[in-house]
């Protein structure tokens, strides 16, 4: 798997932690170097844990399944990809009043942005890709865009955040495609 392979994935994983970070941002208590931080080390954490996990469930599944790995793949990407454009596509907002980069919401909103990483890692061990560097790449893509997301949600508002969140979803199952049709036409 190439870097390039590698940063459209981090950016299309990081696309959920980005229309949060939008979200927090239009917020007024989010507003600073302090709530930006809790928010961008969280999810860039989350992110980078969760794949290493879900690669570890999956290479040890990896043996059973290598007639059919590039299909799983497809189909875990697709699905990850489908979720996120029909998100993408729900109009209700997540604002609420509670303080986004603290405490309990602060962890519920950095796990339901990386379990799609989970997946992500179950993928990259059934295609024998080492966890490591894919894993600190995506934490620290999603870090970056979720420093970004924040800003721009202070300065631009919501209504962005939902469109990205369509784009990594595209990006998410060109990748798989690209995957099923290396390995059908290639091998």
């Amino acid at each position: 798997m190439t870097f390039v392979d590698i940063l459209l994935i981090s950016i299309g994983l990081a696309m959920d932690a980005f229309a949060v970070s939008i979200c927090a941002g239009t917020k007024e208590i989010t507003r600073g170097i302090k709530p930006t931080f809790r928010l961008s080390f969280h999810f860039g954490l989350f992110q980078f844990i969760m794949p290493v996990l879900g690669w570890f469930l999956g290479s040890q599944v990896t043996g059973y399944i290598e007639e059919i790995d590039h299909w799983l793949a497809f189909g875990l990407l697709s699905f990850v990809g489908v979720r996120m454009i029909l998100s993408g596509f729900d109009k209700i907002s997540d604002a609420k009043k509670d303080d986004p980069s603290k405490g309990i919401h602060l962890i519920i909103l950095s796990i339901a942005t990386s379990i799609d990483a989970f997946a992500i890692g179950l993928s990259f061990a059934m295609l024998n890709v080492n966890i490591w560097y894919p894993s600190v790449v995506i934490g620290i893509v999603t870090a970056v865009l979720s420093v970004i997301g924040v800003q721009l949600g202070n300065k631009l508002g919501i209504k962005f955040g939902k469109k990205m969140e369509i784009l990594g979803g595209i990006i998410l199952i060109a990748i798989g495609i690209r995957i099923l049709i290396e390995h059908l036409f290639l091998i």
